[in-house]
């Protein structure tokens, strides 16, 4: 059996699971805002103490790349890779947005027509999304979006478009098209569980000493009193 130690630390709400053979085993999560610093470790040994293993008998951890928030992330992958360093194990990294699209396809049944848009919260009407298709394969990279009432209408006129996570309610207040849906969703570990383990299998492992979250910073624009934009 393959154990990986799976983290999910994109936002406020964090999240720890064991992956054995790509399914969550003893998951624990909050399920309010938190503060990762104090909670993550604790989550991580109440996770291995259930199991009735150490980290030397898991094969792997996985971590939530990003993009999201970026103490969280930072506190998440710092975690990780002290996991890694003391029990000499690979680190495995998954997009925060195929998590997200992952969770979904767990949790219903999705038409194969439609499309999944996972997005996350960044600001104002900012959000970070990705299109997927119902299979859970990404269709476009992580990018970050204003959403106003023609977001994503290219997508929508192609057919149904499911958005997904912590963006969904933010865009719903906007986007009316008849071929929107939207599920409001907090990042889970038990979407990283088999793409983990699927990553494990074909050997993608991370360089501990040079990896970074992946932030996909955005271009802020405001206008100065002189008229002058400035970035």
């Amino acid at each position: 059996m393959v154990k990986i130690l799976c983290i999910e630390s994109t936002e406020n709400v964090c999240s720890v699971a064991l992956s054995v053979d790509g399914k969550a085993n003893f998951l624990h999560e909050s399920v309010a805002l938190c503060d990762h610093a104090a909670t993550l470790a604790p989550f991580v040994a109440k996770v291995l103490s259930e199991a009735g293993i150490s980290t030397n008998d898991i094969d792997a951890v996985a971590i939530s790349k990003g993009p999201g928030s970026y103490t969280s992330l930072r506190i998440g992958v710092s975690t990780a890779k002290g996991l890694c360093f003391a029990a000499q194990k690979p680190l495995i990294a998954i997009g925060s947005l195929d998590g997200l699209a992952q969770q979904v396809l767990q949790a219903e049944q999705i038409s194969p027509s439609t499309q999944i848009c996972a997005m996350l919260d960044a600001r104002r009407m900012e959000v970070y999304a990705a299109f997927f298709d119902a299979q859970g394969k990404a269709q476009s990279p992580p990018t970050p979006v204003i959403v106003d009432e023609q977001s994503f209408a290219q997508e929508l006129q192609k057919g149904k478009v499911l958005f997904v996570g912590s963006g969904a309610q933010k865009c719903s207040k906007v986007i009316h098209h008849p071929q929107s849906s939207f599920r409001s969703l907090s990042p889970s570990a038990v979407g990283l569980t088999a793409l983990a383990h699927r990553a494990f299998e074909q050997q993608q492992f991370e360089d501990l000493a040079y990896f970074e979250p992946f932030y996909l910073k955005s271009f802020v624009a405001t206008q100065a009193k002189h008229k002058v934009f400035m970035i």
